[in-house]
């Protein structure tokens, strides 16, 4: 859908503003739920940081580009056109700048224009609203349709005496308009690596200086095919459990112990998106505007339960395989093709207040573990 820059548009992104505001104030508490999941809050963080830089990027750009699309029946967030162009301006920003003169000057400019004339500037302002959106974007560090992985954690596992990393990368799906994180923890068998990184005690080699985060997987034999495989695993149609077993069968000395998946989604504004006809109608009561949201999000996780050994024999050979635990117990866990899962939803405490006051807070959020924020402060489990 095309929304013209008007009013509602100005709603949009105030209150994704303020969801992503307060989900950050979440990620950020130490007490919150995603901090006892090792490393999930501290790696998320600097993905929002970059999903934040987008909306502002797209926020300015409205200023010289009269649309602006988003899934509003889907996901609640910007079509994935709008990702490609941010993108697509990255990597053009310097020489288009180039050709706009300086903000001092535009200034200067827009000043005499009101002067002579007594009217605004309107073809002035759109170029300054232009110099500013490739300033920004410039800068680079947005939610590209494929975020490269960086390894952010390395160590030793004694029993096996391989080191593992923990290796994150985003991706913005194309058809479910929706972020992802990926983190996974990565045992590495590589001769050269183990001989490096492990010590005969079977500690993390302390003479090697790895600077974290390394940009791509650490070892570096191994990091540019690594790269390509997560730029094609990263689609949000497929499961977890396809996308480890698909890294175990590619790299034989990779072993893939554990694979999350947070997936940032979907978000509902009240007036703006139509996912739920039921939260919109609810949310559109709630008097403070900016407060007329919800976001809801999903931490996916795989696990392997056991390694099957390799197997060398004299006419043919196997490589070392994981066996991925699914809960088939669970017919949620097992359609998503995961060991465990969380549902999680973030909601001010008006629009929580709107929604339990309807009766209808059971049925909405269901399985959802609920955060509510008030200020800077966020309850869970409410």
């Amino acid at each position: 859908m095309t929304i013209a820059v008007d009013d509602p548009v100005r709603q949009y992104f105030s209150t994704i503003r303020s969801a992503l505001s307060g989900f950050e104030i979440f990620l950020s508490d130490r007490n919150s739920p995603l901090y006892q999941h090792g490393v999930i809050g501290e790696v998320v963080i600097p993905y929002l940081a970059r999903l934040k830089a987008s909306f502002a990027c797209w926020e300015n750009r409205i200023g010289f580009v009269q649309h602006f699309r988003i899934s509003r029946a889907e996901s609640g967030f910007p079509v994935f056109q709008n990702v490609l162009e941010l993108e697509n301006d990255r990597q053009s920003a310097e020489k288009r700048l180039a050709a706009i003169p300086q903000a001092d000057d535009l200034r200067a400019e827009m000043a005499d224009f009101i002067l002579r004339h007594k009217a605004l500037p309107t073809e002035l302002q759109t170029r300054m609203a232009e110099r500013i959106y490739l300033e920004q974007i410039g800068k680079g560090d947005i939610f590209s349709p494929f975020v490269m992985p960086e390894t952010v954690r390395v160590a030793v596992n004694p029993k096996t005496m391989r080191p593992y990393y923990v290796v994150c990368w985003g991706a913005f799906d194309g058809t479910s308009t929706l972020p992802m994180v990926y983190m996974a923890t990565i045992e590495d068998s590589t001769e050269a690596i183990v001989e490096m990184l492990v010590t005969a005690g079977g500690k993390l080699n302390s003479d090697v200086d790895i600077p974290l985060p390394v940009g791509g997987l650490l070892n570096p034999e191994l990091a540019s095919r690594f790269d390509d495989f997560a730029l094609k695993n990263s689609a949000y149609s497929l499961t977890p459990v396809t996308i480890a077993t698909n890294m175990d069968k590619d790299f034989p000395t990779l072993h893939p112990k554990q694979l999350r998946r947070f997936v940032l989604g979907p978000f509902y504004s009240a007036g703006i998106t139509e996912n739920n006809d039921k939260v919109s109608s609810i949310l559109s009561k709630v008097r403070k505007r900016d407060n007329a949201w919800l976001l809801t999000w999903t931490v996916q996780e795989v696990f392997s339960k056991a390694e099957r050994p390799a197997h060398r024999g004299f006419w043919n050979s196997t490589p070392a395989q994981e066996e991925f635990h699914i809960d088939t117990d669970n017919l949620e866990a097992a359609r998503m093709g995961v060991s465990a899962y969380e549902k999680h939803a973030l909601v001010p405490h008006d629009a929580y207040q709107a929604l339990y006051a309807s009766g209808d807070a059971q049925s909405i959020f269901g399985d959802y573990k609920v955060h509510v924020i008030s200020g800077n402060q966020v309850i869970s489990e409410v």
